[in-house]
C-alpha cells in the first residue's frame, strides 16, 4: 500500500475517513463510473485486468472525486479533509479476485495510519491581530523607565487594571525597588508591562540605588520596547537627561516612547503643553505623548503610539514559529497553575530564596532589613507545571511612627497570603539558635493565619550554611531535630507540617523545596469518592463505638463536597445530633492517616437531619418539616464550631 498524504487527524476521525472511502468504493465498484465510459463494462477483456489499470489508460471524470493517474487509484475526500490512498496494479493483481472494496479492506490497515507523519501547514498571520487570543509567551515586553517619583507605578496599575504596585508620594525616597511584571490591557492591545525602580545614574557604588539601576539594565536587555516617563508638572529635569543617556548606553536598539505624565492640567487653553513638548524633544526620542496615569487621560494616544510596533513584533514572532492549536482537554485541579507565596519576618532570606527558585537575580537582595516593599510576582516552569511565585515584604508589626509605605507593604503581604494556594514560611536558622525557639510571635501569627484560611503550609528553615563547621556542628543537628517538634506543638491544628532545611544564598535546596510544595499542593487538591469514604467510615466505626439510642449509628455516611482544601460533610442521625470535639478530632486524624493528607488543613462539616414526625402528617409535609429543622455545624481547622 502507498500512502501519499495524511492530515493531522485524531484516530477516530481517521477511521471514519477510511470507512467513508470504503463505502464510496463499494457503491461504484460494479458500475461503469470508475471506467470513465458508461457504456463499457468495468473489465475490457477476459484477462481479469480492469482497463483503468492498463498502461496508457487516461480516463477523465471532470468534477469527480476519483482520479486515475499512471496506474494508481487515488481518492480525494471532499468533506474538507484530504485523505489520499493509492493502490498499484501489482497490488491489485497479487490480491487475487475480489471487488475493489475487498482489496481496499485488505490493503488499507488503520494501524498504519499512526506511523505517518502529519502534514504541517504554515499559516501566515496578517493584520488585524486579536491579542486577547494570543498566548502570553508571544507577547512583547514593555518596560517603564524614568527618574524617581514620575508615576511609573501609577501607570503600571492603570495598564494592568489593578492596584498591585505601591503608589505613594515620596520625593526623597524610592517606593519601588524591584521589577514588577503584569499583563497590560490597553484597549484591545495586550503586552507584558514591567515596572522598574527610579533611576539615578550617579548613585554611589554598592548603594540601593546603584543595585536597582544594575538590575533594571539587566531586565532592559531582555525587553523589546520602553516607555520613558517625564513629570509634566516639573518639566524637563536634569535627571531626565541623565536617564536618556543611560538608555542610549544600555539599550541603543530600543527607541523609547516619551510620555509626559501628570499632564491633565496642561490643556487649559494656554501654550503650556507645547512648551512642555518642546522641552521633551530635547531628549531626541521624538514627539511626546501627554497622559495622566491617575485619571486615565491620554490612554488612547498611548494605544495609538504603541500598537504599530507591537503588531509588527507579534506578526514576526507568529510567522517565524509554528503555532499549534490550543488543547481543549479538561485539566485536573492538581495540574492547574500553582500560587506560591513566600512569607516571613524581615531579613530571613525570602528574596534570596525567590532568586534561587527562579535561578536569576529578579529581586533586590542585601543585608538591609525591610529591603522588599512591593510584593513581587514572578512566573516560571518547574517539571512541566506553571508556578506563580510571590515574594512578600517582611511581616512585622509597625509602630505609629513608621512611614506609610511600610504599612502599605504589610497590607499587601496579607492580601497575597489570601490569594496563595501554598504558603512557604521562611525561618532564620541563626535566629532560632540565638532565641532558643523555633518561631517568634509574628511567625506563629503567620502560620496560624495560613491554616485558618485553609492554605497549604511549608516551613523553610533558611541560612543553614551558618550552622556548619566544627563549632556549630552540634547546633546543625539540634535545629533539624527540634524545629519540626516545636512547630507541631505551636500549630496542633495540622499534623505533619513539612519542614525543609536549605541555604538559599548557596543555591541549595531548590529541588527539595519545590517538590515538597508540589506534593502539598496535590494533597490540597485531592478528591475522594463517596464510595471510598463510606468504606473507610465502616472501618472507622468498627474501631470506635459510635452508637446512639435505638442502636442507630451516629454517622450515616460521609462525602466530600469540595477540595482546596478538602472539605467533608458527615451526615448524622439520632437524638444526639452533634458530634463531640473528641469525635471530630478522631475523624480528622483518621482521614489524614488513612488517606495520606498530612500537612494540610481539613474541614469537616456536620449536617444533622432529625427524624420526621410520625402520625397523620403526609410524607410531603414531613419532608418539608425535616428540611426546615436541619442544622449545619462547620468545624474548621481551629476546632471552633459555627452554627448556622
Amino acid at each position: 500500500m502507498f500512502i501519499t498524504s495524511l492530515p493531522a487527524l485524531s484516530p477516530r476521525k481517521r477511521q471514519g475517513s477510511l470507512l467513508f472511502l470504503l463505502k464510496v468504493l463499494a457503491r461504484h465498484s460494479s458500475s461503469s463510473f470508475l471506467s470513465g465510459n458508461p457504456t463499457r463494462s468495468i473489465h475490457a477483456s477476459n484477462d481479469g485486468i480492469p482497463n483503468r489499470f492498463r498502461p496508457g489508460h487516461r480516463p477523465s471524470f471532470g468534477a469527480s472525486d476519483i482520479h486515475t493517474r499512471e496506474g494508481r487509484l487515488t481518492y480525494l475526500s471532499t468533506i474538507g479533509r484530504s485523505f489520499c490512498s493509492s493502490l498499484s496494479q501489482d497490488e491489485y493483481l497479487k490480491s487475487g479476485s475480489g471487488s475493489i472494496p475487498d482489496v481496499a479492506a485488505r490493503v488499507l490497515d488503520p494501524s498504519c495510519l499512526d506511523a505517518v507523519a502529519p502534514i504541517k501547514v504554515k499559516v501566515f498571520h496578517k493584520r488585524p491581530i486579536d491579542f486577547t487570543k494570543l498566548d502570553i509567551n508571544f507577547l512583547p515586553a514593555v518596560i517603564l523607565v524614568g527618574r524617581p517619583n514620575v508615576g511609573k507605578s501609577a501607570l503600571f496599575n492603570r495598564l494592568i487594571r489593578r492596584r498591585e504596585a505601591l503608589v505613594y508620594n515620596t520625593p526623597d525616597d524610592h517606593v519601588t525597588r524591584d521589577i514588577r511584571e503584569g499583563i497590560a490591557k490597553l484597549g484591545d492591545l495586550r503586552f507584558k508591562v514591567l515596572d522598574s525602580a527610579g533611576l539615578e545614574t550617579e548613585a554611589t557604588s554598592g548603594s540601593i540605588l546603584q543595585r536597582t539601576a544594575t538590575m533594571t539594565a539587566n531586565v532592559l536587555a531582555r525587553t523589546q520596547f520602553a516607555v520613558f516617563l517625564i513629570d509634566a508638572r516639573a518639566g524637563l529635569h536634569p535627571l531626565d537627561l541623565e536617564v536618556g543617556k543611560w538608555l542610549r548606553k544600555n539599550a541603543p536598539e530600543i527607541k523609547p516612547v516619551v510620555v509626559l505624565n501628570k499632564a491633565e492640567l496642561l490643556f487649559d487653553g494656554t501654550e503650556s503643553f507645547s512648551e512642555a513638548a518642546d522641552e521633551a524633544r530635547i531628549l531626541g526620542f521624538g514627539d511626546p505623548i501627554a497622559i495622566s496615569a491617575e485619571t486615565g487621560f491620554g490612554m488612547t494616544a498611548l494605544h495609538e503610539a504603541l500598537r504599530p510596533s507591537i503588531e509588527d513584533y507579534v506578526l514576526q514572532v507568529l510567522n517565524s514559529k509554528q503555532c499549534g492549536e490550543s488543547s481543549l482537554e479538561e485539566v485536573d485541579d492538581s495540574k492547574l497553575p500553582l500560587q506560591l507565596a513566600i512569607v516571613g519576618r524581615p531579613n530571613v532570606g525570602k528574596s534570596t530564596l525567590l532568586n534561587a527558585l527562579l535561578q536569576e537575580e529578579r529581586v533586590l537582595v542585601g543585608p538591609e532589613a525591610g529591603l522588599t516593599r512591593d510584593s513581587v510576582r514572578a512566573q516560571f516552569e518547574f517539571q512541566g507545571r506553571t508556578i506563580y511565585l510571590v515574594d512578600t515584604a517582611g511581616w512585622l508589626h509597625r509602630t505609629k511612627d513608621e512611614k506609610r509605605p511600610s504599612s502599605l507593604s504589610i497590607m499587601q503581604s496579607k492580601k497575597n497570603l489570601m490569594r496563595a494556594h501554598v504558603i512557604a514560611l521562611v525561618l532564620d536558622a541563626e535566629q532560632i539558635v540565638q532565641a532558643g525557639r523555633s518561631m517568634t510571635h509574628a511567625e506563629v501569627v503567620i502560620a496560624r493565619r495560613a491554616v485558618e484560611e485553609g492554605r497549604g503550609l511549608v516551613v523553610v528553615v533558611n541560612k543553614m550554611d551558618l550552622l556548619k563547621g566544627k563549632r556549630a556542628g552540634s547546633l546543625y543537628e539540634k535545629v533539624m531535630e527540634s524545629v519540626p517538634m516545636e512547630i507541631q506543638t505551636v500549630i496542633p491544628q495540622v499534623t505533619g507540617i513539612p519542614v525543609i532545611f536549605t541555604s538559599a544564598i548557596e543555591g541549595k535546596g531548590r529541588i527539595p523545596v519545590m517538590r515538597q510544595v508540589i506534593e502539598t499542593y496535590e494533597k490540597w487538591c485531592s478528591r475522594l469518592s463517596t464510595a471510598r469514604l463510606n468504606r473507610w467510615l465502616r472501618k472507622v466505626m468498627s474501631r470506635h463505638s459510635w452508637r446512639g439510642e435505638g442502636s442507630q449509628p451516629k454517622i450515616k455516611y460521609v462525602t466530600q463536597v469540595k477540595a482546596r482544601p478538602p472539605t467533608f460533610v458527615a451526615f448524622t442521625s439520632g437524638k444526639k445530633h452533634q458530634l463531640s470535639e473528641a469525635e471530630i478530632r478522631f475523624l480528622t486524624r483518621s482521614l489524614k492517616e488513612d488517606f495520606g493528607l498530612d500537612g494540610i488543613p481539613i474541614r469537616i462539616m456536620e449536617r444533622c437531619v432529625p427524624k420526621s414526625n410520625g402520625g397523620g402528617q403526609s410524607s410531603g409535609s414531613s419532608g418539608k418539616n425535616a428540611s426546615s429543622t436541619r442544622r449545619v455545624r462547620m468545624l474548621g481547622t481551629d476546632n471552633k464550631a459555627v452554627e448556622a
